[in-house]
């Protein structure tokens, strides 16, 4: 594993602004057409079925991304690649689901988890070492091929 160029802390914050600007377009304008602009100064948690809906998609979009492209679009474009850490390739859609939950447990204790990509010498954060995955930047020439 040594032959991989792990991405570290600020690059991965960066990737993850673009996905969440991205996300909030995706998201929000549906939701705004739906609910009408009180949708964002109202008290409720959900405001109905759509609502409801619009919580799951991130996941689903977020795992899709990690397992078809091996990257959300923000990690994609700054070349940045979400692999297995034991085979080097794609990870699979159950690791996907556990990175994703493992976000929490890298939130929780006032977001330690994702700071740690900054001083683990492989750039893993919580989630990535409870799911086994690592991200690497890729620094070839040619256009990455997902698997």
């Amino acid at each position: 594993m040594d032959e991989y160029n792990f991405a570290g802390f600020w690059i991965r914050v960066a990737a993850a602004l673009i996905d969440t600007v991205l996300l909030s377009i995706v998201i929000g304008i549906p939701l705004t057409l739906i609910y009408g602009s009180e949708y964002w100064t109202s008290e409720e948690l959900v405001m109905g079925f759509w609502d409801a809906v619009f919580y799951i998609v991130p996941v689903v979009i977020t795992v899709w991304f990690w397992v078809k492209y091996l990257g959300t679009p923000g990690k994609m474009l700054l070349r940045l690649r979400v692999i297995d850490s034991n085979t080097g390739q794609a990870i699979s859609t159950a690791k996907g689901v556990g990175r994703y939950l493992g976000y929490y447990v890298s939130a929780i204790p006032l977001l330690l988890g994702f700071v740690w990509v900054a001083f683990d010498k492989r750039k893993q954060g919580f989630h990535d070492k409870l799911a086994g995955t690592l991200v690497i930047r890729d620094t070839a020439r040619e256009p990455l091929q997902p698997n």
